[in-house]
């Protein structure tokens, strides 16, 4: 594989992580629940018949899994060959799947030729995000919707809450060099002592009628212990990290040639849609 924009550490974690959480101890109401939250504002409706896209980072599967049902042809395409081994056994029983161990910048897949591309948690997670938002963006033909989910960088949230996050990044910094047996055991336990006990808070008080969507880990009120342990893994296991505001993410989008970009407004923060403009 020729790299040109990617760390090398974080496609190892990455590797590593969908390897330990291939997703298949999470039940199928859950992971469709999740997928319904990325999706939420994605146009499927102004899609050809039988269309064909690409996921771009597509780790486990997870979301190719509900998509290739409803097109043509989806490549799924990641820099990890231990992720695209493990996203092949999860959707062997689609034939109209193709993988590709690659990275965003130097994928095989021909410019101007996908109907769709989303590409969910992952651009965050390489050196130049730009670079790579725009060398998706090229695979589309004019016209074609692209979403992407980008951790973002808590411009919606109050001071204290970007200042627990900042101390979060620090330990995310001790722990993600951790030998992997080490780093997930520490991951595992800030799942069971952190998400676990923060996110049940979160349900019990909605149950009481109190809003609980300001306290941190609200998003996973409803959500297993599988899937705590497998996001506790991915936020403090990753070497890896930026985050870009609801304006940052605007402006790279459309000066990768994207036009009609909108965000949702529910979590997570943030997805964002756009269609490449005209050339």
């Amino acid at each position: 594989m020729n790299t040109v924009n990617s760390d090398a550490k974080t496609v190892e974690s990455f590797g590593d992580e969908w390897t330990r959480f291939d997703q298949s101890g999470l039940g199928d109401d859950e992971l469709r629940a999740i997928f319904s939250d990325y999706f939420r504002i994605f146009p499927w409706e102004a899609l050809p018949p039988r269309p064909v896209g690409f996921d771009m980072g597509c780790g486990s599967g997870r979301w190719a899994k509900f998509v290739l049902p409803r097109v043509g042809r989806l490549t799924c395409v990641d820099a990890s060959e231990a992720a695209i081994k493990v996203a092949r056994g999860s959707l062997a029983g689609f034939d109209n799947a193709a993988f590709l161990v690659s990275e965003a910048n130097a994928t095989p897949i021909e410019k101007a030729s996908q109907d769709f591309g989303y590409s969910l948690g992952v651009l965050h997670h390489i050196p130049d995000t730009a670079s790579a938002l725009s060398a998706c963006v090229e695979l589309l033909k004019p016209g074609a919707p692209f979403l992407v989910y980008l951790y973002y960088a808590f411009d919606n949230r109050p001071l204290w809450f970007r200042a627990l996050w900042r101390a979060s990044d620090l330990l995310r910094g001790v722990i993600s060099r951790l030998p992997p047996a080490l780093k997930r055991g520490v991951t595992d336990a800030i799942a069971a002592l952190a998400y676990w006990p923060l996110a049940r808070l979160c349900a019990l008080g909605e149950k009481l009628g109190l809003n609980m969507s300001g306290v941190p880990l609200y998003y996973y009120r409803h959500s297993s212990f599988y899937t705590m342990r497998t996001d506790s893994r991915d936020r403090f296991g990753t070497p890896l990290e930026r985050r870009f505001t609801r304006s940052d993410i605007q402006q790279m989008m459309e000066h990768a040639g994207l036009e009609r970009v909108s965000f949702s407004d529910q979590q997570p923060y943030w997805c964002a849609v756009g269609f490449r403009a005209a050339s």
